[in-house]
């Protein structure tokens, strides 16, 4: 099965600003780069299509006029109390610096921790459909780290050494 993983369009929100499970608008440019993931996507037939809930990714799913089933399990990292706040402000303090300094397992006050979340994707991959075909993912930045660590064993740090562009598409073959 290969796997698209696609980052939802850019956000309205101003640099710097955490918003993991907030609900943001999208930037006024949504259309030329959805356009643009249309495009790139247009010859491919897909099996089965999933969305993160999230507004950002459900109308970048509809703009692609694909039928899609919602997934919690696609959910951007949950920030708890650190959404909307500044990161400047979050790596400041006590809870923020113990939080950077093993993310992956330091969950965010009322939050999640980077190894939760990765639970979480590897249920969602284990209830994939059993197909030779491909499968679209309408997802998150984290999200698609995830799958990167979990289906190309990439080490945490590799994963977010690397960025994930807005609109971009992730290609994964899964065995």
């Amino acid at each position: 099965m290969k796997l698209y993983l696609v980052r939802h369009t850019r956000v309205d929100m101003p640099s710097g600003i955490c918003y993991g499970q907030t609900d943001v608008p999208l930037a006024a440019s949504f259309e030329t780069e959805s356009e643009s993931v249309r495009s790139r996507l247009s010859k491919i037939q897909f099996d089965a299509v999933f969305c993160s809930p999230l507004s950002r990714c459900i109308k970048l799913g509809s703009f692609l006029a694909y039928q899609f089933q919602l997934d919690d399990r696609l959910k951007e990292l949950n920030f708890g109390e650190w959404e909307g706040r500044t990161w400047d402000t979050i790596f400041e303090s006590e809870t923020g610096q113990k939080w950077f300094g093993d993310y992956l397992n330091e969950a965010c006050p009322n939050g999640e921790s980077y190894q939760q979340m990765l639970y979480r994707v590897e249920n969602f991959i284990a209830d994939l459909p059993e197909t030779d075909g491909n499968i679209l993912v309408i997802t998150h930045a984290g999200v698609i780290r995830a799958f990167r660590v979990l289906l190309k064993n990439w080490p945490v740090k590799k994963a977010f050494d690397k960025p994930v562009a807005y609109g971009q598409i992730t290609i994964i073959e899964k065995r």
